[in-house]
């Protein structure tokens, strides 16, 4: 395909994109306030932690004192129920975007790579719905800690934009950070990170985990901080499993002398088979005569002539005669 061919198809393919986001969020609009197929409304499900926590640490309103959330400005319970609605179609209409991604950059990858992208797409998918659910059932304790702090001097009538807003980054953060033990996996698949950096630091990794969970949870409340936390111990320890398994898988180990000073001379491998190691001599063997002088050439092997007579019977210093007496006519 040409690039004009390239820049068609992928104006294409987002054009489908916006409009399966656009068809998703105007059932999650409906959805938030009417319940669908038989299934709570999203408010109601979102309001679940909000409404479990004791009557007392709530406000309640209306003659039938049904929980509810405040809401101050005019445009505020719009404005919620519109980004509700445009998060929920999001996630509605994930199966068709992800589609269209997967179309348009598949046709450029081998078999194997296409394989791959899939495994790590869908467990990345997987790990990131986990972690939201995770947070959806830690929320109404993080809640019930949060707002029993000075129950006894004030009533807690949270507004919904505060409410919802917590909320949703709460999932977020749950389902992004639950993302970390696939990217260790992938360090580790592609040769950048290797089970041996990592055996001997679990305590600074776990003390690293317990930090990460402190700041990002939203609330920083000790059980949301705890639950997050100790998800990703386990989560990141499968990981360092999996990479000791594919590291042995492949038979690779890191040399010695990748971790020598520069100035360091790295030690002679003299074991046996080693590349140091003392080799066998080999046998000796009979080298020919230089000059391709052989048995079938031995008369024209020279002797030694008397003091002061040359080779061919003339007087040392004749022609063709060398110094000494040596006929060298021969070898020229």
């Amino acid at each position: 395909m040409t690039i004009i061919e390239h820049l068609k198809e992928l104006r294409r393919r987002v054009i489908i994109c916006i409009c399966a986001l656009c068809v998703a969020t105007v059932v999650g609009f409906i959805w938030y306030q009417h319940s669908l197929f038989g299934l709570p409304t999203l408010g109601e499900i979102m309001r679940g932690p909000y409404c479990s926590l004791p009557p007392h640490m709530r406000v309640t309103f209306g003659p039938d004192e049904e929980c509810r959330l405040l809401a101050t400005r005019p445009f505020e319970m719009f404005m919620l129920r519109l980004k509700v609605g445009a998060i929920v179609g999001i996630v509605l209409a994930s199966p068709v975007w992800l589609y269209q991604i997967w179309a348009f950059i598949t046709p450029g990858l081998h078999k194997t790579e296409k394989r791959a992208t899939f495994t790590f797409v869908t467990i990345a998918v997987f790990l990131f719905v986990a972690g939201a659910v995770l947070a959806y059932f830690v929320l109404s304790y993080g809640l019930e800690m949060l707002m029993g702090i000075g129950d006894e001097a004030q009533f807690a009538a949270l507004t919904g934009q505060d409410y919802f807003n917590f909320f949703l980054a709460l999932l977020i953060v749950f389902g992004v950070s639950f993302e970390v033990p696939l990217i260790i996996v992938m360090l580790n698949l592609v040769g950048v990170l290797r089970y041996e950096q990592l055996k001997d630091k679990r305590r600074y990794i776990v003390v690293g985990l317990f930090i990460f969970a402190a700041v990002m949870t939203p609330g920083q409340d000790p059980f949301s901080m705890v639950a997050m936390a100790l998800s990703l111990c386990l989560l990141v320890e499968i990981a360092l499993q999996i990479c000791r398994v594919n590291d042995k898988r492949r038979g690779r180990e890191r040399p010695e002398w990748l971790d020598l000073d520069d100035e360091e001379a790295s030690a002679l491998d003299t074991g046996p088979g080693g590349v140091d190691a003392a080799q066998p001599i080999a046998p000796a063997r009979p080298v020919a005569r230089p000059g391709g002088i052989g048995p079938k050439n031995a008369a024209h092997s020279w002797v030694a002539p008397e003091a002061g007579r040359s080779s061919a019977g003339g007087p040392a210093g004749s022609g063709g005669a060398g110094a000494g007496g040596v006929d060298y006519s021969d070898v020229l």
